[in-house]
């Protein structure tokens, strides 16, 4: 079978109190501060035709690889894929499409979405403007071509994709703890965004969830009452208890990408839920042409692009595995894959490749995770009786896929979008995003006062219980400002912070170019903003004060200013 691997970060700063804030100002993992970098990788199969034997091109037959089993430890394990050799796929010529494209015809309008429900819902996930429901107007096309690789690339659901478990009102909550969890000891469970490792307890539980039986154990749970999509990487049940590696949300209305501020929302590689972009299996025979929305991809290590010629992950992304240097393509995380509009599909008779087919023409598929071995990977839900070759290998549908894979192409800029109802939007990219790149995520400490306060993730907010005395917190390890290269503002432009607070709550920034303040806004309330010059090798300082009449809570916008 073919083997994935994926690798998160998760840093767990120290706090400490501090007599100045010049002396606990910024630097991350600077002086005073301890950091513990725990890696996850994740293992995949794509294809259920791996199972089958895969003829060469010299006719002959070997048996498909197999995968052992990952090596763990208490905590975050680290998997260590075992790869078998594989056969070659077979050669095939395909014609070089166009550089871009023209106008879609009417036969290329988009899909209608009555069937599949309102957007931002279970059925239908993401707001209409999301770019998985947007497709590209006249996309301009790269010229790199994915190269071959161990195996034929694929459509895949089973043991590595992922469920999608929508919960009732009437669910019960569960707590989910980390891998290692005893009865005397509680571990928590890796939060990327949060920088922590925390006991998560969800609200409702669908008693039908069932983790991928891959090493991967993926599982996403859509809550309708919240509207949020959680997120999970190796989830299984050990000694009575749910325990995961990793765990992510995010709004199931919302864009079904990160944010700079918000910026890891799921399981894949990339931050998002590993159920975005899944071809889910109401879909499947919805009697459409298209699926109407773009797809999930993974690539592997020849294809996708190694962070230093070009960048691991561009925008939408706004993560990627962090061993890029191993790979050797060009192709960063985040890229959106196309099939041009002059592709020859005539000799396509399967109607489910039919319709990826025409899938990849409208809207594509984002690179969205790293494989072991396959050319690209497009993603299924699990128990959607999809299969490609249900009779066992084919060598048509391998070639045909090899062919798709020969004509995918990058996009590199769009006249416009088409959203999911049919409005026309204007092209988006990194450098015109007007996003948050502040965060209140930790390490806070407590600089004076008797009441409490603790960063709430699902808020986005630093939260104050009741007090009726004044309370500082400071967070001067400077996990707030955005690890999304992309979005970190140049220096010399001008950034705005506004302050969103409640109960009386003030917050105050303090920006500093390497050990030197260059600006300090003071305590601001509700509403207040400041204009600011950014500095080169900028780092900054929050400091939170509570209100004295009650709960209180606090937040920032910190966005380019136009």
């Amino acid at each position: 079978m073919t083997l994935f691997s994926r690798t998160v970060t998760v840093k767990v700063v120290s706090t400490l109190i501090c007599t100045s804030l010049v002396a606990c100002g910024g630097g991350g993992a600077g002086s005073g501060s301890a950091t513990a970098a725990q890696s996850v990788s994740n293992i995949a199969t794509p294809v259920a035709a791996a199972t089958k034997p895969v003829t060469d091109t010299g006719g002959s037959s070997t048996a498909a690889p197999a995968a052992g089993a990952p090596a763990g430890s208490t905590n975050l394990p680290v998997s260590e894929p075992v790869v078998a050799p594989a056969t070659a796929p077979a050669s095939s010529t395909v014609s070089p499409p166009v550089a871009t494209a023209t106008a879609p015809s009417s036969a290329q309008a988009t899909p209608s979405s009555a069937r599949d429900g309102v957007f931002g819902t279970y059925l239908r996930p993401y707001a209409a403007d999301s770019l998985w429901n947007s497709r590209p107007l006249n996309p301009v096309f790269g010229t790199w071509v994915i190269p071959k690789s161990s195996y034929f690339p694929t459509v895949a659901s089973g043991a590595y994709s992922t469920g999608v478990f929508l919960a009732a009102a009437t669910d019960s909550p569960m707590t989910v703890v980390g891998p290692g969890s005893t009865a005397t000891n509680t571990v928590g469970v890796a939060d990327p965004d949060s920088g922590t490792n925390r006991v998560i307890t969800l609200p409702r539980w669908p008693a039908t969830v069932l983790p991928a039986s891959g090493s991967d154990g993926h599982a996403d749970i859509v809550d309708p009452v919240t509207n949020i999509v959680h997120s999970f990487w190796q989830l299984k049940q050990q000694n009575g208890r749910w325990t995961a590696a990793m765990y992510s949300w995010s709004k199931l209305g919302g864009t079904g990408w990160g944010d700079p501020s918000h910026y890891y929302q799921g399981a894949r590689a990339v931050g998002i839920p590993a159920s975005a972009g899944l071809i889910r299996k109401h879909e499947i025979k919805d009697g459409l042409a298209a699926y109407p929305h773009a797809l999930a991809m993974s690539l592997t290590f020849n294809a996708l692009a190694d962070g230093v010629s070009n960048p691991a992950y561009i925008f939408p992304a706004t993560a990627a595995d962090n061993s890029a240097s191993a790979n050797t393509g060009t192709i960063p995380q985040g890229s959106l894959l196309m099939l041009p509009p002059n592709f020859d599909s005539s000799a396509i008779v399967n109607p489910d490749l039919k319709k990826i087919v025409e899938t990849l023409k409208l809207y594509g598929a984002y690179v969205v995770d790293r494989n072991t071995g396959t050319p690209f990977v497009i993603y299924v839900e699990n128990d959607a009786g999809f299969n490609l070759m249900p009779k066992g290998w084919d060598n048509t549908i391998a070639d045909q896929l090899d062919k798709i894979r020969a004509s995918l192409r990058q996009v590199t800029s769009a006249q416009a979008w088409v959203d999911g109802n049919g409005d026309i939007r204007a092209a988006r990219s990194a450098t015109q995003q007007s996003m948050n790149i502040l965060s209140m995520r930790g390490g806070w400490y407590r600089q004076s006062g008797t009441g409490t306060g603790d960063y709430d993730p699902i808020a986005q907010n630093f939260s104050f219980g009741a007090t009726t005395t004044s309370t500082v917190y400071v967070n001067a390890n400077n996990t707030g400002l955005t690890p999304v290269k992309w979005a970190r503002p140049e220096a010399g432009t001008y950034v705005n912070f506004t302050v969103r607070a409640t109960g009386g709550a003030r917050l105050r920034l303090q920006v500093k170019s390497g050990n030197t303040f260059t600006h300090d806004t003071w305590d601001l309330v509700d509403g207040k903003s400041v204009r600011i010059l950014w500095p080169a090798n900028a780092s900054m300082v929050l400091i939170a004060t509570s209100g004295t009449n009650g709960p209180s809570t606090v937040k920032a916008e910190l966005v380019p200013s136009t």
